[in-house]
């Protein structure tokens, strides 16, 4: 048993990457365990005996109160208890190494092949462990056929009773950041700086790049020659819109390429509370707010201020509550400003269609909120002509 203990351990330390000296501890304690019932003595502790292993010829001796005790059953029970000991500790370092790592490669793409599914999220199969992903990290329209390849973004690795529990996303915005990395080598070159990417997954994107070299287009090498780079970096995210925006350190310059295609005509900058307001012409107001309010939404997050949109108005309409308005509950005005829709003007220039992509609110809402903004809007400029056509009789009379 003493020869075959050692050559056993030597193997498994070439092969498992696992040190001699952690399983020799190991064995011995175990053994320890295992020689007190051998012993069978209520007075005598598993700290009153020790076992020591001849690192040289394997022998195995125990110790009791520092007297050997001789046994003929430590032979069997050593070559069982050292057996499981090593099981074990083959288990343990397999874990630990496969944790080991993937730590060192969160923040990265890794390529797998869809394993299984289990309550909608997909179990995906890696070259030596099994990852997650899970719903809540996959894009809204895509689906997977199982054994097909994927490729997702390492979010994080957690320490499970099974072993590492490795957790993948295809909708964090890591994920844009590495695809263009990979996929751009000035970017990998250092060439081109990625200063930031705001995200709604599976719709639109925004990042924001820049150059330290004058002679490099940061915006074209993003691109590639007739949009071959940005374009496969599209079909991986199924469509995903991506606005590529250059960078500065002027906000003057900065919002104004974030907001695009939006033309804007003015802007406030309020400095002490972070916000600006954007003001644009009324023809721009729904390119400057975007579908469902993601255009300036993804702005405001890139440029990390918040943004206030405005247009050219009507007093009038200003001084109407939108709660005032026909078919605008509190839920619904919620979601209407939430959208970007603070004014009975910004509704008025909408249309039905696009209400409709808000959730919560049907055709016949639509068309309800539709018609009564444009009649407030009509009932504002019958007022002010007849205030003019007042005001010029009593010029007259006097």
């Amino acid at each position: 048993m003493s020869v075959e203990l050692l050559v056993a351990l030597e193997r498994i330390e070439r092969e498992k990457g696992i040190s001699k000296e952690i399983l020799f501890e190991a064995i011995e304690s175990a053994l320890a365990s295992a020689a007190r019932k051998v012993i069978d003595d209520p007075d005598i502790s598993k700290e009153d005996i020790t076992v020591s292993i001849n690192k040289e010829t394997g022998k195995i001796q125990v110790f009791s109160e520092d007297e050997e005790v001789r046994s003929e059953r430590f032979g069997r029970i050593a070559a069982q208890t050292a057996k499981q000991v090593i099981i074990q500790k083959i288990r343990e370092a397999e874990r630990d190494v496969i944790f080991a790592k993937y730590l060192t490669k969160i923040g990265t793409i890794i390529n797998g092949s869809v394993h299984r599914f289990e309550k909608g999220n997909i179990i995906v199969e890696l070259d030596d462990a099994e990852a997650v992903l899970p719903r809540s990290e996959q894009l809204p329209r895509e689906r997977f056929r199982q054994g097909e390849g994927i490729r997702a973004y390492l979010l994080r690795v957690d320490r499970g009773a099974g072993g590492p529990e490795i957790v993948l996303s295809r909708t964090d915005e890591g994920f844009v950041k590495k695809l263009f990395e990979l996929e751009v080598p000035e970017i990998s070159q250092g060439i081109v700086d990625i200063k930031g990417v705001a995200r709604e997954a599976g719709e639109r994107t925004k990042i924001a790049v820049c150059s330290k070299d004058e002679k490099v287009d940061p915006v074209g090498a993003c691109v590639g020659m007739r949009g071959s780079r940005v374009r496969d970096i599209v079909k991986e995210l199924h469509g995903e819109r991506i606005d590529i925006i250059r960078w500065n350190d002027d906000i003057r310059e900065y919002l104004p390429a974030a907001l695009s295609p939006a033309e804007i005509s003015r802007m406030v900058i309020d400095r002490n509370n972070n916000r600006i307001t954007v003001t644009v012409p009324r023809d721009q107001l729904s390119l400057l707010i975007g579908k469902k309010g993601r255009n300036i939404r993804l702005a405001s997050k890139l440029v990390e201020w918040e943004l206030v949109a405005d247009s050219v108005k009507e007093e009038k309409a200003r001084d109407i509550s939108l709660s005032e308005i026909p078919g605008i509950g509190k839920k619904t005005l919620g979601t209407l400003r939430e959208a970007g829709y603070d004014t009975v003007e910004k509704l008025h220039e909408s249309s039905v269609e696009a209400l409709l992509e808000l959730k919560g609110i049907g055709g016949k809402t639509a068309e309800k909120i539709i018609t009564a903004c444009k009649a407030v809007l009509t009932a504002g400029k019958e007022d002010e002509a007849a205030a003019e056509e007042k005001e010029t009789e009593a010029e007259n009379a006097g």
